[in-house]
């Protein structure tokens, strides 16, 4: 893995892309699976990924963070509270409470739904979306839709990995898409 050519050159990019482990053929054969539990697992490293993200959308007048299960309720929520956003869970079926609206999508190796509570967000708020890595985009798409169809206005996805070779960022219909890292 490799830290993300950025104009800035942050020294800090390295050493989150080092404590990101790679695990070959989970969940199923073929996937290199990029494990952020070990970036989590390291202090400086986990606090430099939220930080980063902080010093990117801080005064930006984002009103909500919206965090995909699962991993995006790690960086989602300290990002949200720094920058005084709210926190908006994106779950998979049936984890919510109340009455939710759903959008189906496809990933790398399979198919999954996101929901959202109704009411969760406001027409005309600025959302930020985050999960820990974007592979084909399924995932962010679905993020955004919901988003979207509540009447936020997302102004950009955030992500630690990127997985470049399977596209996603182009599915993502002109949305800004923020990487620290990005996985050949």
């Amino acid at each position: 893995m490799s830290a993300w050519k950025d104009k800035e050159n942050d020294p800090r990019l390295e050493g989150i892309a080092s404590a990101i482990r790679v695990v070959p053929n989970f969940p199923k054969p073929g996937i290199m699976f990029k494990d952020i539990t070990t970036l989590l697992l390291d202090p400086i490293a986990f606090k430099n990924t939220v930080d980063l993200f902080v010093e990117r959308y801080t005064g930006k007048g984002i009103n909500a963070v919206a965090g995909v299960e699962a991993r995006g309720f790690i960086f989602g929520p300290p990002i949200a509270l720094a920058i005084g956003a709210k926190f908006i869970p994106l779950r998979k079926p049936r984890k919510l409470p109340g009455e939710v609206i759903s959008e189906k999508y496809t990933l790398e190796y399979g198919s999954d739904c996101l929901e959202m509570h109704v009411g969760a967000v406001q027409p005309g708020e600025l959302a930020l979306v985050v999960d820990d890595l974007v592979a084909t985009g399924g995932t962010l798409c679905a993020a955004i839709n919901l988003l979207e169809r509540a009447g936020a206005v997302v102004v950009e996805c955030a992500c630690v990995i990127e997985l470049p070779e399977l596209k996603g960022r182009q599915k993502l219909n002109g949305k800004p898409l923020y990487v620290l890292v990005e996985s050949h």
